[in-house]
């Protein structure tokens, strides 16, 4: 929850900022001097693609959870039985020992999105973010063309 609540702050004080940086180009463009023109739409320009990538992010955050949420709900979450630090995080070497039964499970069952999901947690506890998020992608995109076929066709 905490975690949301500070996406969410985050998205707000982006739009705060794409409100301010939006009235200083105009007036940057206003001028009509070139180099205060190309400054104008680069103030245009660089806030949305930051604002398209949070947003990405966000929408990756939401789709994450609601996976957790219905592996939750089938009983499919592996048991965080994990040793921790004092942070919360899982000590590297106990998740590297559980990795091996999570990339098999993927191996066995390639397109099934709820083995890529515990692999990329399984990822996420041994440290290594890259490949988790990798993993959590392949879920997401897997269980979308999932529930995609198993809608009846109109």
């Amino acid at each position: 929850m905490r975690n949301r609540l500070a996406a969410i702050l985050m998205a707000v004080l982006l739009l705060v900022y794409l409100v301010l940086v939006t009235q200083r180009a105009i007036m940057l463009i206003a001028t009509g001097e070139g180099i205060a023109i190309a400054m104008g739409i680069a103030l245009l320009v660089l806030p949305f693609i930051a604002a398209w990538a949070i947003g990405r992010e966000l929408l990756f955050g939401a789709r994450t959870e609601r996976l957790v949420r219905q592996l939750e709900a089938e009983g499919n979450l592996p048991v965080e039985d994990l040793p921790t630090r004092a942070s919360g995080r899982p000590f590297r070497e106990a998740a590297d020992e559980q990795f091996p039964q999570y990339r098999a499970e993927v191996e066995a069952s390639p397109e099934s999105w709820r083995a890529w999901f515990r692999l990329g947690l399984a990822y996420d506890a041994s440290g290594d973010r890259r490949r988790a998020r990798e993993a959590l992608r392949e879920a997401i995109r897997l269980e979308r063309a999932e529930t995609k076929g198993a809608r009846p066709a109109d």
